[in-house]
């Protein structure tokens, strides 16, 4: 299936669009792009479980963060997994988004 990724400045109480975010597994990356104007990205490839890694280039909206890393399992490569970033000038926060 996918992994998708939704950047929000929670700051300013909007999207995060023009983050730069990469998508590894296996130690390569897999998947490369930049946030839209919604702050979202979508339908990056997840066919093989294992530990993936989400690495946001956030320096832009938490200089504090120049980069956050989520790692994450992925146990059922057939289902979505959305991995949303909540992003604020000295701290964030993540979840498994639906």
């Amino acid at each position: 299936m996918t992994i998708s990724t939704h950047v929000l400045d929670a700051g300013r109480g909007r999207p995060a669009p023009g983050l730069r975010v990469r998508l590894e597994h296996g130690g390569a990356t897999v998947a490369e792009g930049t946030t839209g104007p919604d702050g979202r990205i979508a339908g990056w490839p997840c066919d093989t479980a294992g530990v993936y890694r989400l690495v946001f280039d956030t320096g832009e909206v938490a200089p504090f963060f120049p980069e956050v890393v989520l790692t994450f399992r992925v146990t059922e490569p057939g289902e979505h997994h959305h991995v949303p970033l909540l992003l604020s000038p000295f701290a964030y926060s993540t979840y498994r988004g639906g």
